[in-house]
C-alpha cells in the first residue's frame, strides 16, 4: 500500500500541523500557491514531491515550475494542475485515474467518469469560513481511497 498526501494553497505558510499529517507518506502532491520557495524543500525532505505552479507563484524560483504534471504512481496515472477550471486535458482519453488541483481552496474528493478528482483545500491561511485541509490517497493494488482531513490550527 502507498500513502499520498495531497496538500495546496499554502500561500507561504507550511503549518507544523501539516507537516506531521504528511510524514510517513509514500510520495506528496503541492497543488500551488506556494508563494515561497522553502516549502517546497520541506515538503521534499518527507517524500518524493510533485508540484503544479498557481497563480500566485511568481518570481524567478517558480519558473521552472510546471504549471502541469502528468505521472505514474504504482500503475495510477495521475494529472495534477492548479486551477481545474484550466484542464485542457481530457482525463478518460488519458488514462487518467486521479486529477488533483487547487486553486479554489474548497476540499472535494468525487468520481466522475472513473476519475477520481481531489482537491485538498487550503493548508495555509485561512480564507473566509473555508476549512484549513491537507488529503491523502491510499493506493492498495488498484483501488484508490481518497481521504480529506481538516487541521486544528494551533
Amino acid at each position: 500500500m502507498r500513502r499520498i498526501g495531497l496538500i495546496s494553497d499554502t500561500h507561504d505558510l507550511l503549518r507544523p500541523e501539516a507537516l506531521a499529517f504528511l510524514r510517513g507518506c509514500d510520495h506528496i502532491i503541492h497543488g500551488g500557491d506556494i508563494c515561497d520557495p522553502r516549502i517546497l524543500g520541506e515538503l521534499a525532505g518527507i517524500a518524493s514531491l510533485t508540484v503544479v505552479r498557481g497563480n500566485n507563484d511568481r518570481g524567478a524560483w517558480a519558473q521552472d515550475i510546471p504549471e502541469t504534471a502528468s505521472f505514474e504512481i504504482d500503475g495510477v496515472r495521475f494529472h495534477a494542475i492548479h486551477n481545474l477550471a484550466e484542464l485542457s486535458i481530457d482525463p478518460v482519453a488519458a488514462g487518467v485515474r486521479v486529477v488533483v488541483s487547487g486553486h479554489s481552496h474548497r476540499p472535494l474528493a468525487q468520481a466522475r467518469d472513473g476519475v477520481l478528482y481531489v482537491n485538498p483545500g487550503s493548508a495555509g491561511p485561512r480564507r473566509f469560513r473555508l476549512p484549513i485541509s491537507v488529503a491523502e490517497l491510499l493506493l492498495d493494488g488498484g483501488a484508490i481511497t481518497p481521504r480529506i482531513v481538516e487541521l486544528v490550527a494551533r
